[in-house]
């Protein structure tokens, strides 16, 4: 960056004269000085500008001081000086203090770092004026870049829109019609309704509706995106109940809270990491993950222990039960963490997010949701069909008294099944706490959209959970952007009824035998 606020003086290219006029006097001949000493693209002036954000200059004897950490300098020459015993504050009302920073964006367009030149263009095309003009037009000269020159005649063009000359506005029109920024679409929008000339009214709709076209695309892909990330959530939530219902026909009415469970257990963590591991707490999640997974796992086995063991067989009576101690999770932990949500913090590799178009950026905490939850299920995959407790499980949920003949201990194999649908869920409360509140009603808010996905994918398949997840996080997000959240989720549960009603054992139907049982 040019800007040289840091500096312990100022530059020296500055005249005393220029600098005492952008300090002092009404606000018109500070902006017009201002916008003199800025044509001249000179260095000194960021450091300057930037003083005078800072409240950093004062005025006495006729000279712009800065006074910085109880020293004097010169604005315009850099020489230290000795404190003056009078000093005048200069004030920044909120119109010099737009100039002031768009004088600083417009100095940058001269910065030898590329990233830079970009930030000023962005930053310009919602604060240049017509005094910018000719520094814009000096910078597009100089530019080597084509894309930052492309940038550049768009920028010029967004100032000329505005011209008093029809002309120069109906060239300006048709040029912004090649932007691809939100911010174009609004200037457009504002200088049709204020436009007067027909000719240039018409290119304006032109151009306008040039750029809602390119955007739209962004638009686009952003719900797709947001509903793949809504539909991963729903994976993760629904594998759990994939295995616990599917496989081992428990409607677990608490599953939601064992989510709960993993997500007080990642802020847990959180806070051991904050008190006692400062130096290592963006890694936090990854110690979180197991240990959200284990404590989840540990309240299903001893729920299955106590409770569940013996209800199998009997799903009315499981839901009841299960809806019972749902009541007693939330209410403990609203005993012990209150009844307020908490704060669970982004580690700072999941902040921000990946700029794909001008109008789409596509956050890093949902990219990670989506890449864990696509491992997640490869590892529950491999789990159920690649290792013996897997070959237990599916023999167990298939014919639970032959396998108890050839030597399972079928007992035990229940235990391990429902702890890892536990523990599953654990693991959709870990990544939920990246996303949103962690309160004790998390898991009110999933439950019911998770049974849904695993009645619609057919009950025991987990390629069926994962198409019904995916596909209803899409048309759930679809339909909000079209009639609004409340009806899309009515029409989606009106879907999910026919769908059931025209095929009851969902997407993926169970083949063999064991689809009578």
């Amino acid at each position: 960056m040019l800007a040289l606020a840091l500096a312990p003086h100022i530059a020296t290219a500055l005249t005393p004269a220029q600098a005492l006029a952008i300090a002092s006097g009404d606000s018109e001949s500070r902006i017009a000085a201002l916008n003199e000493v800025a044509l001249a693209a000179d260095p000194a002036l960021a450091a300057y500008a930037q003083a005078l954000l800072n409240d950093e200059v004062k005025v006495a004897d006729g000279k712009a001081i800065v006074v910085r950490d109880d020293r004097a300098t010169d604005a315009a020459t850099g020489a230290s000086m000795p404190m003056p015993e009078a000093l005048e504050d200069v004030i920044i009302n909120n119109r010099m203090r737009s100039e002031l920073q768009a004088a600083l964006a417009a100095l940058r367009l001269f910065s030898p770092d590329r990233a830079e030149r970009m930030k000023a263009i962005a930053e310009l095309k919602s604060q240049a004026d017509d005094s910018k003009l000719p520094l814009v037009e000096k910078a597009a000269a100089t530019e080597q870049d084509p894309e930052i020159k492309a940038e550049l005649a768009l920028l010029k063009a967004a100032v000329q829109i505005a011209s008093p000359d029809s002309a120069k506005r109906l060239a300006a029109a048709k040029l912004l019609g090649d932007s691809l920024q939100p911010a174009t679409r609004s200037l457009l929008l504002e200088r049709r309704e204020a436009e007067t000339d027909a000719a240039v009214r018409a290119a304006i709709t032109q151009s306008l509706n040039a750029v809602e076209s390119r955007l739209a695309w962004g638009e686009r892909l952003g719900v797709l995106f947001t509903g793949l990330s809504l539909g991963s959530i729903l994976l993760l939530v629904a594998l759990g109940l994939a295995i616990t219902y599917g496989l081992m026909g428990v409607i677990n009415m608490a599953h939601g809270e064992l989510m709960m469970i993993g997500a007080y257990a990642t802020y847990m963590v959180q806070n051991v990491f904050r008190e006692y591991l400062p130096g290592w707490f963006d890694w936090y999640v990854l110690a979180a993950i197991p240990v959200a997974f284990l404590v989840s796992a540990l309240v299903g086995a001893v729920l299955e222990r106590s409770v569940i063991r013996w209800l199998y067989g009997r799903p009315l009576e499981t839901l009841l039960a299960t809806w019972g101690i749902s009541l007693i999770l939330m209410q403990l932990v609203r005993t012990i963490f209150g009844a307020q949500n908490v704060g669970v913090e982004n580690p700072s590799w999941l902040s921000g997010g990946l700029q794909v178009l001008p109008n789409l950026i596509l956050p890093y905490n949902r990219l990670a949701i989506l890449l864990f939850a696509g491992l997640v299920l490869a590892g529950v995959a491999l789990l159920i069909s690649q290792t013996r407790l897997g070959l237990f499980v599916r023999g167990v949920t298939q014919n639970r008294r032959m396998a108890s003949c050839v030597g399972i201990n079928t007992a035990r194999v229940d235990t391990y099944a429902f702890s890892l649908g536990a523990g599953i869920a654990g693991l959709a409360g870990c990544a939920l706490s990246q996303v949103g509140n962690v309160g004790p009603d998390l898991g009110q808010g999933y439950i019911v959209d998770s049974f849904m996905v695993v009645v619609l994918g057919g009950v025991g398949q987990l390629a069926g959970t994962v198409y019904a997840g995916l596909g209803l996080g899409v048309l759930n997000k679809l339909l909000e952007g079209w009639q609004g959240a409340v009806l899309a989720k009515i029409m989606v549960l009106a879907f999910i009824v026919i769908f059931i009603q025209k095929r009851p054992q969902g997407i993926f139907a169970m083949k063999g035998r064991s689809a009578e049982a």
